[in-house]
C-alpha cells in the first residue's frame, strides 16, 4: 500500500518553538505529528461512537419511557473503577 502525505500546516513561530521544546530525545517532528494525528482520529471515533450510543439510548427512552436510575449507573461505574484499581495494584 502506498503512503500518503499530510498537508503542510503553517503555524506561528511560537507554536513551532513550543513543539520543538516538547519533542523527546531522538523524536522527530514527523513522528510527533503522526502520533498526534493518530490520537486525534481515534478520539474522534470514540466521540462519534459515544454520541451514537447516546442518541440510541435517548430514542429508546423516548419510545419506552424506561430508564436506568443514576444511582445504579454510578454504582456500576464505581465497581468497574474499583476492579481496575485492584487489577493495577496486583
Amino acid at each position: 500500500m502506498k503512503t500518503a502525505v499530510i498537508p503542510q500546516v503553517r503555524v506561528e513561530p511560537e507554536l513551532r518553538a513550543d513543539l520543538d521544546s516538547v519533542l523527546l530525545p531522538g523524536e522527530t517532528l514527523t513522528e510527533f505529528v503522526e502520533a498526534s494525528v493518530r490520537r486525534a482520529v481515534e478520539f474522534r471515533r470514540v466521540q462519534t461512537d459515544f454520541a451514537e450510543r447516546c442518541d440510541a439510548s435517548l430514542a429508546t427512552y423516548e419510545r419506552t419511557g424506561v430508564s436506568v436510575p443514576a444511582e445504579q449507573v454510578l454504582s456500576k461505574l464505581e465497581a468497574k473503577i474499583a476492579a481496575r484499581v485492584k487489577q493495577l495494584s496486583e
